[in-house]
């Protein structure tokens, strides 16, 4: 696997921050008076960015954007979540020794996110992972979110690898298209933040802890070479 990039979501794929997105949403919406959202439905709506996590909670209630002033609940939601960033979020369960059991085969790492890149360097940087990628990319990087597959392109040329030998680590449906629009084999856990079934978006392959990423990796590059 020398050689190998592979690019990760972050919310819900590297690290659990839905504690902190969905504290976030509800006490924006508190301010405003909207009834809060319940967690349960509010960490399917992760994944998208802050925007659009706070368009779905209002449709959820019934409210549009401009009825809300969307502007103004972003610039507060921004605000608090970077202040508060990882006051829960951890990283998912058996992230680290995945991680040092691939970089040990030669791979470099990657963040490829629709969190802004400013907020997704704060949060790894917290819990002490930034370190670890030779590449953070969020939404504002390139000017290109996911599922645009320019933006996982651009991610593995920073990262200084190639598309040729790169593999896609993600927990939803953006990041299956992405993988898929841009040619590049792509492993899905099953503990993110998906609304749909991730069985039913037929990634290549279907992880349930980290502890199998490796092995699912390399059956990925086996199959590509």
């Amino acid at each position: 696997m020398l050689g190998t990039t592979i690019v990760f979501d972050l919310d819900g794929t590297l690290v659990d921050t839905a504690p902190d997105l969905v504290a976030t949403l509800n006490l924006v919406f508190d301010r405003e008076g909207i009834a809060q959202i319940p967690y349960a439905a509010a960490r399917n709506m992760i994944g998208g960015g802050a925007k659009r996590m706070l368009e779905r909670g209002l449709r959820e209630r019934g409210l549009s954007g401009a009825q809300a002033d969307l502007h103004r609940l972003y610039d507060q939601f921004i605000d608090h979540h970077a202040a508060h960033i990882a006051d829960r979020s951890r990283p998912l369960p058996g992230l680290i020794g995945a991680l040092d059991r691939l970089a040990a085969e030669g791979c470099r790492f990657a963040v490829c996110t629709n969190k802004l890149e400013w907020l997704s360097v704060r949060v790894l940087e917290k819990l002490r992972l930034a370190d670890r990628f030779a590449a953070i990319c969020g939404q504002d990087t390139f000017g290109v979110p996911k599922p645009d597959p320019q933006m996982l392109r651009l991610t593995i040329a920073k990262a200084g690898g190639g598309s040729d030998a790169a593999v896609m680590v993600g927990d939803s449906a953006t990041d299956v298209d992405t993988a898929r629009a841009a040619g590049i084999p792509v492993v899905a856990v099953d503990f993110g933040y998906s609304e749909i079934p991730i069985a039913q978006l037929k990634p290549d392959r279907i992880i349930s802890h980290f502890d199998d990423l490796p092995e699912a990796v390399a059956v990925l590059l086996a199959k590509a070479g």
